[in-house]
């Protein structure tokens, strides 16, 4: 019998309490530490220090207790201390921390590809290998497509984000803070135009044809033949919770495999469970030549993955791929106890109630405003716990970053942690645990809802 995340029972009360010297003076002390140790370079948008968190709250080391509607950025999608991932973290450190996989290998990293190829889309054989971070398997999904079709070029899209690392900052679009004085980034990486439905210039273009233009752009600028990847979050992130057309995606994978290239979905955010499936791509179907996750995949414990075609994968000698720390066990172990909560609480199923209980409150807030004549909701989209409002100013499409900011303070002050992203810096994106009470999900809404009509 399923286990659904109401029957969960949590460690720590389900509720909200701000204290009126928010920050409080212990966070206030970290803060003034950090300063001297801690490089600049590093930001937290949170100015609270953690010291626990359970289910859908984060207490920090003040006592205040927040709703967490950020997961870490869809981490603890099982909560940031689910228990069998504490059980099973605690029985893998009692034996050993690390050997390295490459020189003396274990079980676990055995027992997590074999889930991960069962887990993800297609019936095809599959290979995986494990990494630490999504950028790292970014990286080691674009070395494995240009291996394997002798090839160079790269594709990627706008608004996209796949990483700080060398190369994924040249697939990256955001220039700021991402890319800026970083360069020079590593070359044949390409462009393309994103199927944004919000704000395309043609309201009434369809995926397909959406597709039709990255396509025709591809083949006369670099050329159909010469492209070893195309890599594509199938829900952007940080680029802005973007949803691209039905048919997008089809289209795309459709005309990479007629050509022999490597199409690469990049599920490091949209993947386990986040958005109703247990990958994103599984909407429309789509099955990836390779699929790149981490984040969610193991409880909060560094772990990421590609898992792609055995013959691509295969076709790298020994030695091409790995790394000192990939797949640590401990992580392995975590990764394992996390799939099985997913499944066990059926946490595909609880996304998608998310989605139906959040999209009509903040849709119907957006009818609510447009009828008071302070229309700043542009867009409410997403799928499952994966959901965004686009803030504009009134009566237009025009970003409005500084309202974006301004209701993300307001909800911290009342103890709700949301996060912001989009090119222009003017998107919510709501990341829920999956785990999330209800009532407290139900708590955070009207808490945001509040802080824009304040701000409006």
């Amino acid at each position: 019998m399923t286990t659904t995340a109401s029957d969960i029972t949590y460690r720590l009360e389900q509720k909200r309490n701000v204290q009126a010297d928010f920050p409080g003076p212990k966070s206030v002390a970290l803060t003034e530490r950090r300063k001297s140790v801690v490089a600049a370079g590093v930001a937290s948008s949170i100015p609270v220090y953690v010291a626990d968190a359970d289910g859908g709250i984060i207490h920090d080391v003040d006592g205040n207790s927040f709703i967490d509607l950020g997961s870490g950025i869809a981490v603890t999608s099982v909560g940031a201390s689910d228990p069998a991932v504490v059980g099973a973290v605690k029985e893998a450190v009692e034996h050993f921390t690390h050997t390295c996989f490459m020189v003396t290998p274990y079980e676990g990293y055995v027992a997590v590809a074999e889930q991960l190829n069962r887990l993800t889309p297609g019936d095809h054989e599959k290979r995986t290998v494990l990494f630490n971070s999504g950028a790292e398997a970014v990286e080691n999904a674009v070395k494995v497509a240009r291996l394997a079709t002798g090839r160079d070029a790269v594709v990627a899209f706008d608004h996209a984000y796949h990483g700080r690392t060398n190369l994924t900052m040249a697939l990256t679009a955001k220039a700021m803070p991402y890319k800026t004085n970083f360069g020079p980034f590593a070359p044949e990486v390409y462009r393309m135009p994103m199927s944004y439905p919000y704000r395309e210039e043609n309201p009434a273009i369809t995926g397909a044809e959406a597709a039709k233009r990255a396509i025709t752009m591809i083949e006369k600028q670099i050329g159909g033949d010469q492209v070893a990847a195309i890599i594509i979050e199938p829900i952007q992130g940080e680029g802005g919770f973007i949803v691209p057309a039905e048919g997008f995606l089809p289209a795309l994978a459709a005309w990479a495999k007629d050509k022999g290239i490597v199409f690469i979905a990049d599920e490091v955010q949209s993947g386990f469970c986040r958005t109703g499936e247990w990958f994103a791509v599984n909407h429309e179907g789509v099955v990836p030549d390779i699929i790149t996750m981490a984040k969610g995949i193991a409880g909060g414990m560094p772990l990421s993955a590609i898992t792609g075609r055995a013959d691509l994968l295969d076709a790298v000698h020994p030695g091409g791929l790995g790394g000192t720390y990939g797949g640590n066990p401990v992580a392995c172990a975590a990764a394992l106890a996390s799939i099985g909560s997913m499944e066990e609480y059926d946490l595909n199923g609880r996304a998608r109630h998310i989605e139906e209980l959040a999209l009509g409150r903040l849709r119907d807030l957006q009818a609510e405003l447009a009828a008071a004549g302070t229309a700043v909701i542009g867009d409410v989209r997403g799928r499952g716990a994966m959901l965004a409002i686009e803030l504009v100013q009134a009566g237009s499409k025009e970003p409005n970053p500084e309202l974006t900011k301004a209701v993300a303070a307001a909800c911290l002050k009342e103890g709700v942690i949301i996060l912001t992203c989009g090119t222009y810096g003017n998107v919510i994106r709501l990341l829920p645990p999956l785990v999330i009470t209800d009532e407290l999900l139900a708590d955070g809404l009207e808490v945001l809802a509040a802080a824009i009509k304040a701000n409006a």
